[in-house]
């Protein structure tokens, strides 16, 4: 039984000493560094608080040298030597902070050995001791510099390290004839790390705010950039599909306008109306994935955006006079301008052209009320020119919650198609949208890249 707990004491002590290692390594880990960690400019007062503390490295340095040459007995070049580097090190925290807490602390403890040999010869009577005055404030800055720029736990440490020093000076080794500042030293200096860890506090917490915020932003575009392609993609859709109804439909009709069609022809056409009823399938899928927040959910009954049913033929510039008459009776005045011959255009710019009509005009209801409007369509032979321009509104312009999304879907669309969009206020208070869409993709045979030199 002796043995049992002999054995038990021993891994206990081995237990405890490896605790008091691991804390060792941590402090020696968090203390001992000469990383640089500057303090920031203040985003108001930009250099003021470097300038305040230069102020104070000064005030600290004349105040140590005059209270330990003249009250603490000190020499002249000692106690000169002393003040100087409990000034320096105020400004030394503010680019390095634990050197320079080390450097205070360093200081304060020769001052104060300094000092109790002369309070026990009798060179000084009733002086502050262990730290003096000057010191206090020195290393009160020195500490706040400290705790609002290293981690609480490193700021806990070197706090603790500071009282416990005062602890073995004062109460063990002690002096003779002295004012006791010890306890003045816990007190403040507890107070000083303890508000500049909760300024560290309320300083990164706002940064992760700000951070957080510009993330939510960014999501948000994001999530908008996505919506818009998502609803041109449902538009979108029909067009497509219909093309490929119709490949399907030739090429199963295309074996009876051939006399005695080659066996050869008839498994080619097969496989054409083949692949094309497949694709026709994934389109339909992929609509389904479109229209729904998540694929197993059942198709919704009308897209909010248009306002029109899933299924529901797209609009096209030819439904344009019922447009402006329906801008005209909500209370705008629209003039519309159409140049050029106009020629079949490919549906998805023909869709296109008229959504971006369609929001742009819906732009002038909600931000220039009282503006009137006016509609430019100019046809080319290789694109068309889209131009809605409103005057200055005559009323106040009320607040709208809306997210940007018109904008940002005219320009979508713009892109898709390879042409370009611009929008912007007018000098006279108006505002402009203007956007050129080809007629075929970029980069084909005979597409212009300037629609100016295209022929009407």
């Amino acid at each position: 039984m002796p043995r049992v707990v002999g054995v038990t004491e021993t891994g206990s002590r081995q237990l405890v000493v490896g605790r008091m290692r691991r804390w060792l390594h941590v402090l020696r880990e968090d203390l001992c560094t000469l990383r640089v960690d500057p303090l920031p400019p203040s985003v108001w007062l930009r250099w003021l608080p470097h300038a305040v503390m230069c102020m104070v490295a000064f005030g600290v340095t004349v105040g140590a040298v005059a209270q330990l040459s003249d009250n603490g007995g000190v020499g002249l070049t000692l106690a000169f030597a002393i003040g100087l580097a409990q000034g320096a090190v105020v400004v030394l925290a503010l680019w390095r902070p634990l050197p320079a807490w080390w450097f205070s602390t360093i200081a304060m403890v020769v001052g104060a050995i300094e000092v109790r040999r002369q309070l026990l010869a009798g060179g000084a009577h009733d002086f502050t001791w262990p730290w003096s005055t000057a010191g206090l404030i020195g290393h009160m800055a020195v500490l706040l510099l400290l705790a609002l720029r290293v981690p609480m736990r490193v700021a806990v440490e070197a706090l603790a390290v500071t009282l416990l020093l005062t602890y073995l000076i004062e109460g063990v080794l002690g002096a003779a004839d002295f004012q006791p500042t010890g306890v003045l030293a816990v007190t403040l200096f507890t107070v000083v790390v303890v508000l500049g860890t909760a300024l560290r506090g309320r300083r990164e917490a706002s940064k992760a705010l700000v951070e957080q915020t510009t993330l939510t932003a960014e999501e948000r575009a994001r999530r908008t950039l996505l919506e818009e392609r998502s609803r041109i993609a449902r538009e979108l859709h029909d067009v497509v599909a219909h093309h490929m109804s119709v490949i399907s439909i030739q090429a199963q009709v295309a074996p009876h306008l051939v006399e005695n069609p080659s066996e050869e022809l008839r498994e080619n056409l097969d496989g054409i109306r083949q692949n094309a009823l497949e694709a026709l399938t994934e389109l339909r899928r992929v609509l389904g994935v479109l229209r729904a927040e998540h694929p197993e959910t059942p198709e919704r009954p009308a897209d909010p955006a248009t306002g029109t049913a899933p299924h529901a033929p797209q609009p096209t510039l030819d439904r344009l006079d019922a447009l402006v008459e329906n801008t005209r009776a909500a209370g705008t005045a629209v003039e519309v301008d159409v140049r050029g011959v106009r020629r079949p255009l490919p549906p998805g710019v023909d869709l296109s052209a008229y959504r971006i009509v369609q929001e742009a005009l819906s732009n002038v209801l909600r931000h220039a009320p009282g503006a009137t409007a006016s509609v430019s369509l100019v046809h080319y032979v290789h694109g068309v020119d889209v131009r809605v321009v409103n005057s200055r509104p005559t009323r106040s312009v009320p607040s709208s919650p809306g997210a940007g999304h018109g904008l940002l879907g005219m320009r979508e669309r713009a892109a898709m198609l390879g042409g370009t969009l611009r929008a912007g206020p007018r000098p006279d208070g108006g505002y402009e949208v203007a956007a050129y869409l080809p007629t075929a993709p970029p980069g084909a045979p005979g597409q212009l890249t300037d629609p100016k030199d295209d022929t009407a």
